[in-house]
């Protein structure tokens, strides 16, 4: 129906269809280690082949699908281009220029999230783009996850597991096995 809907111009069916899958192609974009700023293109590219193609979408109800064969698509198109440089300097993070209230917790933080993202990049491909797709907003479903990383459904749940235990090791990340087993358990 928002396909749909989508294809006949209605903007509240396409901002309802942007809303639930906007982190679908993201994910899948990002899934491919592209940058931000190319994730981003890939994403305005993705809605712009959406916009063309709508009308002839023969499974309207798989869209999320389609969308996600087209965003991987056009993500190694970008990444067969190469990437692009970017002037240093040329962004600046709104967040850095902030004073803190806590320079000690600050600093810890941002320990930690060094040390996380040293740990995430040295995970297998495979983990950092299963990881990258799961932690779309919103969080797509197995199925669309499966579809995007050509993975079956069933090994996502354990494949994601060892993961996220790779990653806590590599991190440092501290807690007992099981606390952190119950904690992170996630059903489908």
């Amino acid at each position: 129906m928002l396909v749909r809907g989508a294809a006949d111009g209605d903007d509240r069916a396409c901002g309802r269809l942007g809303d639930r899958l906007a982190g679908l192609i993201w994910g899948s974009a990002r899934s491919h280690g592209l940058s931000t700023a190319d994730a981003g293109d890939v994403s305005q590219s993705t809605w712009l082949r959406f916009a063309e193609h709508a009308r002839g979408i023969r499974e309207p109800d798989r869209v999320g699908g389609w969308l996600a064969t087209t965003a991987r698509n056009e993500s190694i198109r970008v990444l067969r281009r190469g990437h692009r440089d970017i002037p240093v300097g040329a962004f600046q993070d709104a967040s850095v220029c902030e004073e803190a209230s806590d320079l000690a917790t600050r600093v810890l933080e941002e320990e930690r999230d060094k040390s996380l993202v040293r740990a995430f990049n040295a995970l297998p491909l495979r983990c950092k783009s299963l990881l990258r797709v799961l932690t779309a907003v919103p969080v797509p479903s197995y199925a669309e996850a499966s579809e995007v990383l050509e993975m079956p459904i069933g090994s996502i749940g354990p494949t994601r597991a060892r993961c996220l235990e790779h990653l806590r090791r590599c991190s440092g990340a501290t807690g007992s096995r099981r606390g952190r087993a119950a904690n992170d358990g996630r059903t489908r």
